[in-house]
């Protein structure tokens, strides 16, 4: 052997652990994860992913690959990024809404797509039943509407004799009409008028405000949407420059000065989507794991928004509360 050749064989032995090591990179499980809302709105949700892939040993660029998409709260960019996401070789999707699940399954009817969120799977045809998906659709659902009524009951002990509600709803989402069918009932019920107003972005949010200002409302309920939740921050910023008092569907709104909220924790839900990815790379079929459904709801007050409105929450409400923010 020469001395070039000894040259050669020298660095192609010296290149082999790169190789190996280069080929155990590449085995590395790949999520894609698209998320209908902005990087800043959905951050403290996929922390919660994060974290919980984290809790299984799963760490972002080591031992995991991940594809991330965001729609920044634009519907209609939903099929192109689930398109992408289904070309880009994943082996499961996480997402989080009805809309972006939709898109997904359109895109792929293979790759597995674990749902952290969205409200009626089965009503919206996405799954064949809550036990059983079947299909590559699971996840965690949140579709509880009796708790607008139950929200309507709050705002009237927080404020007896409110006559009048705005409900805050964004119109591009389907799941906010099944919301809007049960808030009127429970809003019938409760002798209250229920006014609706849409808005799905800043724009659309300061005209919706304006107008609930203009007919003297002074109490709204935001429904649940991931576009409202990206601007969570506007929404309670637009309504405490409007002395309007507000119940919201998630515990993040009353953590950025919201009055009140009622209902499940998202955070958890994007957290224990992380078990189900790990349940299906290590083999599981998506159609085979029951989409999941709250058992808790948690009631978060805000005394200091409470104060600078000139309200006084009652103490059965206060003895109630999972969290009181003072």
């Amino acid at each position: 052997m020469n001395r070039r050749e000894t040259v050669l064989a020298l660095l192609a032995l010296g290149a082999a652990p790169f190789r190996v090591l280069a080929q155990q990179q590449g085995k590395i499980p790949r999520i894609g994860v698209l998320i209908p809302g902005s990087r800043a709105g959905f951050s403290l949700r996929i922390e919660a992913l994060l974290q919980g892939l984290r809790d299984l040993g799963y760490v972002e660029g080591k031992t995991i690959a991940i594809e991330w998409r965001w729609a920044d709260g634009r519907v209609e960019e939903l099929p192109r990024l689930a398109a992408e996401l289904a070309g880009a070789g994943v082996d499961v999707i996480v997402t989080g809404s009805t809309p972006a699940t939709r898109a997904l399954k359109n895109a792929t009817r293979t790759i597995p797509i674990v749902v952290a969120l969205f409200a009626d799977p089965v009503g919206a045809g996405l799954v064949e039943s809550l036990a059983r998906p079947g299909g590559n659709v699971t996840g965690f659902s949140d579709f509880t509407p009796i708790l607008t009524g139950k929200r309507l009951e709050i705002l009237g002990q927080v404020a007896p004799g409110t006559s009048r509600v705005a409900a805050l709803l964004n119109s591009k989402n389907p799941n906010s009409w099944p919301e809007l069918d049960a808030t009127r009932v429970a809003a019938n019920t409760l002798g209250v008028q229920l006014l609706t107003f849409e808005a799905w972005d800043p724009n659309t949010l300061e005209t919706a405000f304006a107008a609930m200002k203009k007919n003297r409302i002074r109490a709204h309920m935001v429904f649940t949407d991931p576009a409202l939740y990206s601007h969570r921050d506007l929404i309670v910023d637009l309504a405490a420059r409007n002395q309007m008092l507000g119940i919201y569907p998630l515990p993040e709104y009353v953590q950025a000065g919201g009055l009140i909220s009622y209902g499940s924790d998202s955070k958890e839900f994007f957290r224990r989507a992380a078990n189900y990815v790990d349940k299906i790379l290590r083999g599981a079929k998506p159609g085979d794991l029951p989409i999941e459904q709250p058992t808790q709801f948690e009631l978060l007050i805000n005394l200091k928004t409470a104060k600078a409105l000139g309200l006084t929450i009652p103490q059965s409400l206060l003895a109630r509360a999972n969290d009181v923010i003072r």
